[in-house]
């Protein structure tokens, strides 16, 4: 079957020349695994099982009040606590949860939850505002995209846990511009304005990013998406506008895109799922995929870092050759807009650990690795000097221990149990310098696991829109080390400079 998809998969990339998009690795991003933790929390909306700074309350209207919610506490026992009322000075309550994201809703089964942050005493516990300094507002993985004729070229995070393609705009404030690669559309020749179309991206700490749709040319990995809606960003807020970044190109299904007209929601396509729509790629190809590597990976021939990139519309089979294992398939539910599998089971150290009925979200757009407290707390017990840690809000681990020492993790994918390599458990040094945050952590009160970037550098990911299935190769370096990611540029490059 593989090799039949293969033959034509070969000469669809000859007929169009397509090539591999190549992930640039953002040399703006500073690891800090406290913020990408707080970021996961804000993204998902799910609360902690461990006491904790950062945390999710729940909104209760009481006598038509907005300023009193309600908090379960590590004990799971309701702790009224007063929010600062200077965060509902934008709007209505009502209006704000209106946009909460998907990923939010999915998480939290429709209850309404905001982020925020533990202040005061212990014996004066109080929820304050979270800010862009709390969290990790920018993205590590960067793509080059042309939009528009004649074309005009953008960085963007490809991201297969949301389903929007946003872009900053000349609609935006000028110091959503400064340093960006910004989209005009009046300087497109096939742009088209699509009337009374709007989005808006919320998230449960109140960032967001806003504004109106048109539609033009896509080109991505060398196929061209004709009438992709392109939404245009006018308005961003810190942790948004902050970002290196141009914008998103969301790859999880139309479902969860945030577009609405004045009847309400209007969900558009991806562009993979346009592409299957307009015949740009035949049955056997409606599919991309991911292959990404740490800094600590290099080609041995000459010591260069090994480069990241996606695919569109092919598998990379002299990748798959040189990994030496078939692709393994199993089936994706997008009954709510996300690559999600079953993952019944994790390993570690060859201990089975059974988790009955248990799913995971494979996203690109999440850091880290989250799964069940049974899983994680397996794994950390077999980590010389691991342990939990309020101020870090994660588990930790001593920097030296060494490479060799730390567990055999595996997780599911389907039925087949998949391998983090060890580099990957380790994320980022605390502030310190004495502990490495954990690349796994706890999903806390989620149903489900997210098989982030510490899971996807451990293979080679084949997401298949058309025929709704996750494929994966192991993908194991050889030399698994522990070094220090590199430190943050002194200054700060705008990525209307990088590009390639």
């Amino acid at each position: 079957m593989d090799a039949a998809m293969f033959a034509i998969q070969n000469k669809l990339k000859d007929q169009l020349n397509l090539k591999r998009v190549k992930v640039v690795q953002n040399p703006n991003y500073t690891r800090d695994g406290t913020k990408s933790y707080v970021s996961s929390m804000k993204r998902y909306g799910f609360q902690p099982t461990k006491e904790s700074k950062y945390f999710q309350v729940e909104v209760v209207k009481m006598e038509g009040e907005h300023k009193w919610m309600m908090a379960k506490t590590r004990n799971n026992n309701d702790a009224t606590v007063k929010a600062d009322p200077s965060i509902w000075a934008t709007g209505h309550l009502e209006d704000e949860l209106k946009y909460i994201s998907p990923q939010s809703k999915a998480a939290m089964g429709g209850v309404s939850r905001l982020l925020m942050k533990m202040v005061g005493t212990p014996e004066n516990k109080q929820a304050g505002e979270v800010t862009a300094e709390d969290q990790q507002y920018d993205s590590m993985y960067l793509c080059k995209v042309q939009i528009g004729e004649p074309a005009q070229s953008f960085l963007l995070d490809f991201d297969t846990g949301s389903a929007d393609l946003w872009v900053r705009s000349t609609n935006a404030p000028r110091s959503a511009q400064r340093g960006h690669n910004v989209f005009d559309p009046e300087k497109s020749k096939t742009f088209k304005n699509l009337g009374g179309k709007k989005w808006k991206i919320q998230y449960g700490d109140g960032s967001s990013a806003s504004g109106t749709c048109g539609s033009d040319i896509l080109t991505v990995g060398g196929i061209t998406i004709k009438d992709q809606t392109i939404e245009l960003a006018s308005k961003l807020s810190p942790a948004f506008e902050r970002g290196t970044g141009d914008g998103l190109l969301g790859l999880a299904f139309s479902s969860i895109n945030t577009v609405r007209d004045y009847k309400g929601p209007d969900p558009q396509a991806s562009p993979v799922e346009n592409m299957i729509a307009q015949k740009d790629i035949p049955p056997q190809a409606e599919l991309f995929t991911s292959c990404f590597y740490s800094w600590r990976d290099t080609d041995t021939s000459d010591g260069t870092p090994k480069e990241s990139f996606y695919t569109f519309g092919y598998i990379d089979q002299d990748l798959v050759g040189q990994l030496g294992e078939d692709i393994h398939w199993t089936n994706v539910d997008n009954s709510k807009g996300f690559w999600s599998i079953n993952s019944a089971s994790a390993s570690v150290n060859g201990r089975t650990i059974s988790v009955p009925g248990n799913t995971a979200i494979v996203d690109t757009g999440t850091t880290l690795a989250l799964l069940s407290d049974k899983v994680v707390e397996a794994l950390y017990d077999q980590i010389p000097g691991a342990r939990y840690s309020v101020f870090a809000q994660g588990y930790i681990f001593p920097t030296n221990v060494s490479a060799k020492s730390l567990p055999e993790l595996k997780v599911a994918v389907g039925s087949k149990l998949y391998l983090i390599q060890p580099e990957d458990l380790v994320f980022a040094p605390t502030d310190d310098g004495k502990w490495w945050y954990g690349g796994v952590q706890s999903r806390g009160d989620m149903p489900f696991d997210i098989l982030g970037d510490t899971f996807l550098k451990s293979c080679y990911a084949i997401w298949d829109v058309g025929n709704k299935r996750f494929g994966a190769v192991p993908k194991i370096e050889k030399n698994q080390n522990l070094a220090l990611a590199p430190g943050q540029q002194k200054l700060i490059i705008p990525s209307s400079q990088m590009m390639i």
